[in-house]
């Protein structure tokens, strides 16, 4: 049968290879509806090769010019063109692949309209996931994981029984600076920070993972996912990045998913859960090939984002909100040449310190808090 697909964020690095996975697989999925940025080619590459219904950008005159191209699709712009293609009336599933908390509105949308999220935007859930996932619940939606972490525990947990999980473990891989120390941190580039050593990501997302800013998501998001107590969630220094998670269980047993490092894979598991189909031009695991894995205790010294999001889980509320909304806009100032590396920490434990943490959250706290944040950052380097 074939699955009619939404994609939200279709030019960034998980929207391509959504869109590699559905071209490789005509007779599987069919985009029906998708969201970009400001790449307009790549939007025209897009909509002439898969002729999807509906399309929407950031910006009104860019829907504009591309309607009068594509008289056939309908061009929309904005937060009202983001949530009429997660809600795409026609679709199967809802990839969510856009970066930061812009996610959060369309997410809810679709869970509301009943459509399953598969979901790699990682921030909604950080910044919102108490709503969302009570949504999802309530509507009986399924969040289907595209991150490779969430993947490989969503995996590993098939089947078994929740009640008897000992733990979650995340691995990492320790990102573009996992060789220096906190003191050789002062001065490196963007450049060297988006040099990552194992995955091709978006250059978030790399920074992110520079910082260990982002394993913490992944713990608030796995938190949510899989509602496990912070304090039976462990992260782990695994540089080839070949162990994606593991699940410890009551009995000592430990079950971990392996697989090159290809974002391709858990992408399409999340298209074609339960099922799964073959991979088109990718890489088997060999392990005699690789000879050897290393692992090493995470160091929350040494990797100071990820304390800081770790406490921002426990203390819980808006608080996740108000690090999240600070860590985006300091990554944005950091690969603007405005502030350095060491400096993305320390503005999101300034932020947190000054939060006053609301405990009740719905949407329009929410988005007050996101704001706040960003713009107490924005103050604090003026």
């Amino acid at each position: 049968m074939l699955k009619k697909i939404s994609l939200l964020g279709a030019t960034g690095s998980i929207g391509r290879q959504t869109l590699d996975i559905i071209g490789s697989n005509p007779e599987q999925f069919k985009l029906v509806s998708f969201s970009a940025g400001m790449n307009i080619n790549k939007v025209r590459e897009i909509a002439a090769s898969f002729q999807p219904k509906s399309v929407s950008l950031i910006r009104e005159e860019d829907a504009q010019l591309l309607q009068a191209e594509f008289p056939s699709i309908k061009f929309m712009s904005g937060m009202e063109g983001l949530i009429e293609i997660a809600v795409h009336s026609g679709a199967d599933i809802l990839v969510n692949a856009v970066i930061g908390s812009v996610g959060l509105k369309p997410t809810l949308e679709a869970i509301r309209a009943g459509i399953p999220v598969a979901i790699s935007n990682k921030e909604t859930l950080v910044a919102a996931g108490d709503l969302v996932m009570a949504e999802a619940r309530k509507y009986h939606v399924p969040l289907l994981p595209v991150d490779s972490e969430h993947s490989a525990l969503f995996q590993a947990l098939n089947g078994e029984n929740p009640k008897r999980v000992s733990r979650l473990i995340l691995t990492a891989s320790g990102g573009s600076f996992r060789e220096l120390t906190r003191d050789q941190l002062t001065g490196v580039t963007v450049e060297q920070a988006l040099a990552h050593p194992n995955w091709s990501m978006g250059n978030k997302l790399t920074i992110d993972s520079a910082t260990m800013m982002n394993k913490g998501l992944e713990v608030i998001e796995a938190h949510h996912l899989f509602n496990m107590p912070y304090d039976q969630i462990d992260c782990l220094l695994h540089r080839e990045s070949i162990i994606h998670s593991m699940v410890e269980f009551e009995d000592t047993s430990v079950m971990a998913q392996l697989g090159s490092p290809d974002m391709r894979v858990p992408i399409q598991y999340a298209l074609t859960y339960p099922d799964r189909i073959p991979m088109q031009n990718a890489k088997p695991l060999r392990l005699e090939e690789i000879g050897k894995l290393h692992f090493e205790k995470m160091d929350l010294e040494r990797f100071k984002a990820l304390g800081l999001a770790y406490a921002a889980g426990k203390e819980g509320g808006t608080m996740p909100t108000a690090m999240n909304a600070a860590n985006e806009i300091a990554v944005q100032l950091f690969m603007e040449g405005r502030i350095s590396f060491v400096q993305i920490e320390e503005l999101i434990e300034r932020v947190m310190n000054a939060h006053q943490k609301v405990a009740a959250m719905d949407l329009e706290t929410i988005l007050e808090v996101d704001t706040a944040a960003r713009k107490a950052v924005f103050d604090m380097v003026k």
